[in-house]
């Protein structure tokens, strides 16, 4: 019987495109597997099971039998590409350019991600940085105002205009030919940016109960690229306006807040949870310049198959239209060419240094979480197998081993903060 063919035909250190060609009697080999295959389950009228003549399940089931034979094929030239070239693949393959007649051999072109293989000539002495910021007395207050203004109560206004920090009840409606459309309701604070600034200058001028037609802009740098410097015509009805009363800052206020016998041991509290997020701060600007140093000494590349993959789950996850791709695209690329020169060198590390979390390794890091929150540990693993997050851990686990093998090789100073 023919080989199955595998050509490359083009590929960069993260992917390859091969063209496949299965000879004819392989597909026809294919071919009367899946007819028997049929011929045995179907069920049709005025025949046995697995007695119906071959033409009448050809005819019956062809396009099923078509993409039974692709499946086949395809699957047998797969595994035979990743023998022949050597692949490891990073994601499933894509198929393109597929052609099948009848008769003939099947040819079809896979593309592929595939793992570099990047050789990290020098991944320590390095001198390195390490600053943690002071934490500021203003930094404290600021945080304890967010603190009064998560238990603050919005109180009715009556009879005024509001004013930015209150918050507002409205509908706004498009006016198109001296009709106004459906109203949209929304409620939000004055001067946080929900609303575009001269609809929010609309809103100021009103008393409750009132409406007014009037046009507003669309700001250039608007989300909705098609409403970008456009006028409207639009109604805005403001239908309730409420101020925030916080709450006194007193011991009473603390306890309200958690287990603090006073206002001072919040703001202790406060002041070394600002503290702690300091310290990983430096310590991820630590691991961000050791990275960049590792990257330089060894001129590592983000090929462009990675960083358009990489491009691609950011869009998805922003849930970015089609047409603001370009723009997204243009602004996010630096982004996702320092993550995957970042990834390329890490796992470079982990796979090098047998470094890549064991089953042991997550077993302690979730005891360890599950005993911070109180929590079984079955209880915590279940949660984040739920959740999909077990993969996250193990690549933070992962990391954490790396990074304290590469810091074992290069200097890191300690500078006061500023």
């Amino acid at each position: 019987m023919s080989d199955i063919t595998v050509q490359k035909t083009k590929e960069d250190s993260a992917s390859k495109s091969l063209q496949i060609t299965v000879p004819a009697d392989r597909v026809r080999e294919a071919e009367a597997k899946a007819v028997k295959y049929f011929t045995q389950r179907v069920r049709l009228p005025g025949f046995r099971p697995g007695k119906a003549p071959e033409t009448v399940v050809r005819k019956r089931f062809n396009d099923a039998i078509r993409q039974t034979i692709l499946e086949e094929v395809i699957r047998e030239s797969w595994e035979t590409a990743q023998t022949s070239e050597k692949l490891k693949p990073i994601g499933e393959p894509h198929i393109h350019n597929l052609k099948f007649e009848d008769g003939g051999p099947i040819e079809f072109e896979i593309h592929v991600d595939v793992r570099p293989e990047l050789v990290l000539a020098r991944t320590g002495g390095f001198k390195l940085k390490r600053q943690v910021a002071a934490v500021t007395d203003a930094q404290v207050e600021e945080r304890l105002r967010d603190l009064q203004e998560r238990k603050a109560n919005w109180l009715p206004v009556e009879g005024q205009k509001p004013a930015p920090g209150q918050m507002v009840r409205v509908e706004v409606a498009p006016i198109e030919n001296g009709a106004a459309g459906a109203s949209q309701p929304y409620t939000m604070v004055l001067g946080e940016g929900r609303a575009i600034p001269e609809v929010e200058e609309r809103i100021m001028s009103l008393l409750p109960g009132e409406t007014i037609d009037t046009q507003v802009k669309f700001p250039d740098d608007y989300s909705d690229a098609a409403k970008r410097g456009q006028t409207r015509e639009v109604r805005v009805a403001l239908h309730e306006v409420k101020r925030q009363e916080l709450p006194a800052l007193d011991d009473a206020f603390a306890r309200e807040v958690g287990d603090f016998e006073s206002l001072e041991a919040l703001r202790n509290t406060i002041r070394e949870d600002l503290q702690s997020e300091a310290a990983r701060e430096a310590d991820s600007e630590v691991r961000r310049a050791l990275v960049e140093e590792i990257v330089k000494a060894n001129s590592v590349e983000a090929p462009p198959s990675l960083v358009e993959r990489l491009i691609a789950g950011y869009r998805k996850a922003y849930q970015i239209t089609d047409e603001q791709a370009p723009g997204f695209a243009t602004e996010f690329r630096p982004v996702a060419e320092a993550q995957v020169r970042r990834d390329l060198v890490l796992d470079a590390v982990a796979e090098g240094n047998g470094l890549n979390a064991s089953e042991a390794d997550l077993d302690e890091r979730i005891s360890s979480l599950a005993t911070a929150r109180n929590l079984p540990p079955a209880q915590l693993y279940a949660q984040l197998e739920k959740s999909n997050r077990l993969r996250e851990l193990e690549r933070t686990v992962t990391e954490d081993k790396v990074f304290a093998h590469l810091l074992a090789q290069s200097t890191v100073e300690e500078v006061s903060g500023s």
